[in-house]
């Protein structure tokens, strides 16, 4: 039987089905469905991403048809059916076997677009039970994804279609590491209970609207705040620079903080934030900006690196001269002789653009004063950091600031620099209210750090028998107005310029150079996916021109285990380059073959291509303290506590470092209960960055496992070979000659509630680099191959990927689905990065004009996992978050070569820039 509510008052009210519950929403017609259903109706399972229909993330059903209710109002849902993804499973036949297919495969990884995926598959299915591959990539193709590569999500809802796989948890004691498990907090984000950045603030919350320069470069004067303020009902107050109690700076990393919460007096890029205005949510959302008092004075900004560079241009910051945050260098053997010896040096100068991230959730946050602490929850890779930072601009003490994360609904970088948080910390410190704040996807993209824009050159030489002999590099990066990973891109480059390969001579010089432009930052490797662009392409062309097979080649001066790198580090064992590079021979080959069959037989103006390329990349910090801690305990009904602080932010941790945990203790993993990141209640587990929780955390797991089955086994007077089993209320210990079983319920607690406590921190042995680069920068490298496939309309200049073959070293796969998730999410990101993924600062501020990946975009992903196990990582493990992304778009630019015969230089590879090359190049030949 229905149910009826009725929610608001009287006037205007729309009935319709929610979920199956009648309801009436008074006062509200207008008012967006997606707001209504949020907000209004509490179902915060529909996700809001954008507000303009480009990403699908709100997608609901009404009258059984997928909907985006961001652009549906309320009045237009009148006596119909609306379900959400919290009705799913009994409002339609097919949602109950979307969510187990959707955790089973792995479908949902951060999840913010889960719940649009999910209804538009449900209608689906309703309307067609066997769909093909194609007619699901149909249905869902509305929604956007930033973490998948879509893959996962096609065959779960085949799955689903074929009857759905429940999910596994592995209960076997030690047999949780390599299994399949389905991600621990994965429930959540396939039944719309998840709670992200954007979710779960108290009703009563003020909200807060950031006032912001419309220039890339400007003077600024505030007028009478208090007077404007006073006019405009609801609003309670407008906060500036003069506001804050503690430091208006701040900065990802220390000695280079550099960024004004507020500006003063000038802005650097377009977006920076001048003032704060906070108040009810209804006059905030009814704002109108164009009277608030400040006057301008537009000045000429430097949006080039040539601009930057001019020996006549002003500085960004008066105290970097010649606008260079920082430098990095590696030089190893004399390499101006070894290229003057080389039988064939080969030299290319190459672009790339500024790249955006573009997760499907804008930044978010909510801040409240309880007591004397300042507690904000927000998306966030980097609690620990935040909480410190924030601390200097309150003027607080560390512990007098929690963090809180959220669920992250993509981050990829961007999420490791404050944003939003500042300010709804300030606002709940001045005015004793809950404040909560929202970033539109237009301040997002406006706002937010950026892959940084490269310009490379480089010149590498071989010798005939097909070895490098020496590379000469060089590269300067926009890394815009402030500091962020600025000099994390200047330093980790050098180290990584000359890829996984043997090279005796070397000179590697990277520069990061400020402009008046938003900042740019971390995003999923540092600087080194614009490096493999150019190293890879010049590889290729030192193969060409000698005559040989470029994977061939490859392989032939691929790293091997007590070899040295660039800065001098002697590699140990797991350096598994080789073996991936000779497990794409066979794809290779067919690849090739097929090819040269179609180009034999297509017309004139399609043309198949076939590319490889290789990558390294070292996990964690460089030349760093990089250190990781675990807490856990043994409680008195006989479950285990895991304090672990490292941010799921898609990629699995909660899941992978439970899973490594669990084994080395020697317990089912259903024994344990994860308390996930709260600077209040977890230890810092460092940045969710570097592909280094894996590895870092997931070796102070290991360790903290070990540890707290040492000290269970010494409670209970047992030696290192008994064995242990926890009942409710109860351990029983065996030693193979007796056993005997302990009441925990006896046992006194330690401050955490714990009978028996461990805890451990890792931090990777590294050493400093000297003046010259030499070093051991990191303690574990992951390494990466990938092969694609490609065909183009050389008339048109549009290339079609037909498919990637990636082959990773990941040590040891903890988890092999969820590794396969990040290797065909870094994929799509490659592809997106290779061929149309550009933002121009100040235009394509929204996700019709910026285009990423959609789901008919990307290809059918082959992952083949090698295990050349570390000795330093968990169980032999290491990362791959960043290696899965690095290796795909040098893999297509080269293939565009091998189809056509012409280098792309600068990326993305737009139509327009192939069939430029086209031209050019034909042209040269008459």
């Amino acid at each position: 039987m229905m149910r009826h509510e009725t929610i608001g008052d009287s006037s205007a009210v729309v009935q319709f089905s929610l979920n199956g519950t009648q309801v009436s929403v008074a006062g509200a017609p207008a008012e967006r469905l997606s707001k209504v259903v949020r907000e209004k109706l509490a179902l915060p399972g529909t996700k809001v991403g954008c507000d303009a229909g480009d990403c699908g993330a709100c997608t609901v059903l009404i009258d059984g048809k997928p909907v985006c209710s961001c652009l549906t109002s309320c009045q237009q849902a009148e006596g119909s059916a609306v379900v959400t993804i919290e009705g799913l499973s009994h409002c339609t036949r097919a949602g109950e076997r979307l969510k187990q297919s959707f955790l089973a495969l792995g479908a949902a990884q951060c999840g913010i677009c889960t719940p649009g995926m999910m209804v538009s598959a449900a209608a689906l299915l309703e309307e067609n039970p066997q769909p093909s591959e194609q007619e699901v990539m149909d249905a869902v193709g509305g929604v956007l994804c930033r973490c998948t590569g879509y893959r996962k999500i096609i065959a779960a809802v085949l799955d689903a279609a074929n009857g759905g796989v429940p999910a596994t948890i592995v209960a076997e004691t030690g047999a949780a590491v390599g299994a399949r498990i389905a991600r621990l907090d994965g429930l959540r984000k396939v039944d719309g209970s998840e709670i992200f950045g954007a979710d779960g603030h108290p009703a009563d919350a003020l909200l807060a609207r950031a006032i912001r320069s419309p220039y890339h470069h400007a003077r600024f004067q505030l007028g009478d705040i208090a007077a404007w303020a006073q006019m405009q009902p609801g609003i309670h107050r407008v906060l500036t620079a003069a506001d804050i109690p503690g430091q208006n700076l701040h900065g990802v990393i220390g000695p280079f903080a550099d960024q004004p919460v507020f500006a003063l007096g000038a802005t650097r890029f377009k977006g920076e934030a001048v003032a704060l205005a906070v108040g009810e949510a209804s006059a905030i959302e009814a704002l109108d900006l164009s009277g608030f008092p400040v006057s301008w004075e537009k000045l000429p900004p430097l949006l080039t690196l040539d601009e930057a560079l001019h020996s006549a241009a002003k500085l960004v910051h008066d105290a970097r001269p010649g606008n260079l945050l920082t430098s990095g260098r590696v030089v190893s053997g004399d390499v101006d002789a070894a290229l003057a010896s080389a039988d064939v040096v080969v030299e290319g100068e190459f672009e790339t653009g500024f790249v955006e991230h573009a997760y499907i959730e804008p930044e978010a946050a909510w801040a409240r004063r309880v007591g004397a602490t300042i507690e904000i929850f927000t998306c966030t890779q980097a609690p620990h950091m935040n909480r410190d930072d924030l601390a200097k601009i309150l003027g607080l003490a560390s512990d007098a600031v929690r963090i809180v994360p959220t669920a992250v609904g993509g981050g990829f970088g961007s999420k490791l620099d404050l944003s939003l948080q500042p300010f709804v910390a300030l606002a709940a410190y001045h005015l004793d209210r809950p404040v909560r704040m929202v970033y539109s996807r237009n301040e997002s993209i406006m706002t937010t750090t950026k892959r940084h824009p490269a310009r490379i050159k480089v010149r590498a030489g071989v010798n005939r028998d097909g070895k490098l002999i020496g590379m000469d590099f060089s590269a300067d990066f926009n890394t815009g107005a402030y500091a962020s990973f600025g000099p994390t891109v200047a330093n980790r480059v050098p180290v990584h310029a000359s890829g996984p390969y043997f090279m005796p001579h070397y000179r590697a010089v990277a520069r990061a150079i400020h402009t008046h432009v938003v900042p740019a930052g971390a995003f999923r490797g540092f600087g080194v996916p614009q490096t493999a662009i150019a190293q890879e392409q010049i590889y290729d062309e030192l193969a060409l021109r000698i005559g040989m097979d470029r994977l061939e080649f490859r392989i032939l001066n691929a790293l091997e285990a007590s070899q040295t790198t660039v800065t001098g580090q002697v590699l140990g064992e797991g350096v598994g380059i080789g073996a991936c590079l000779e497990a794409l021979k066979s794809h290779w080959n067919r690849a090739l073959d097929e090819a040269r069959r179609c180009n034999k037989d297509a017309p004139p103006h399609m043309r198949r291509g076939v590319g490889v390329a290789a990558m390294w990349y070292g996990c964690g910090n460089t030349s760093l303290p990089n250190p990781s801690t675990i807490r856990a305990g043994l409680k008195r009904d006989g479950r285990i506590a895991l304090h672990q602080g490292a941010v799921d932010i898609g990629q699995g941790s909660n899941t992978v470092i439970t899973q490594i945990f669990a084994d080395a203790l020697g317990v089912p993993i259903g024994r344990i209960d994860l308390i996930s990141a709260d600077t209040a209640l977890t230890p810092d587990c460092g940045k969710t960055s570097a592909s280094r929780q894996t590895f870092v955390t997931g070796k102070a797991a290991e360790l903290a496992g070990r540890k707290l089955r040492e000290e269970i086994l010494r409670f209970a007077n047992a030696g290192e070979a008994a064995s242990f089993t926890l009942h409710d209320g109860g351990v029983s210990v065996d030693d193979g000659v007796m056993s005997h079983r302990i009441d925990l319920a006896k046992l006194s607690e330690d401050r955490f509630g714990y009978v028996v406590a461990a805890e451990e921190t890792f931090d990777p042995p590294t050493t400093p680099l000297d003046e010259n680069g030499q070093g051991d920068p990191y303690a574990v490298y992951g390494f990466g191959a990938h092969l694609a496939e490609i065909e183009i309309d050389v008339e048109l200049g549009k290339v079609r990927v037909l498919r990637i073959t990636a082959a990773h070293d990941v040590g040891r796969a903890i988890n092999p689905t969820l590794i396969e998730g990040q290797i065909e999410g870094g994929v799509a990101q490659g592809l997106g990065m290779a061929l149309m993924e550009e933002f121009h600062p100040g235009r394509a501020e929204n996700l019709h004009d910026y285009l990423i990946p959609t789901i008919g975009d990307v290809p059918a992903v082959v992952s083949i996992l090698i295990e050349d196990k570390s000795p330093v990582g968990p169980f032999g493990a290491k990362g791959v978050g960043e290696q899965a992304l690095i290796p795909t778009a040098p893999a297509i630019l080269n293939a565009i070569h091998d189809a056509t015969g012409v280098r792309i230089r600068r990326v993305p590879a737009t139509p327009e820039r192939i069939r430029a090359a086209l031209l050019a190049a034909k042209a040269r030949e008459n």
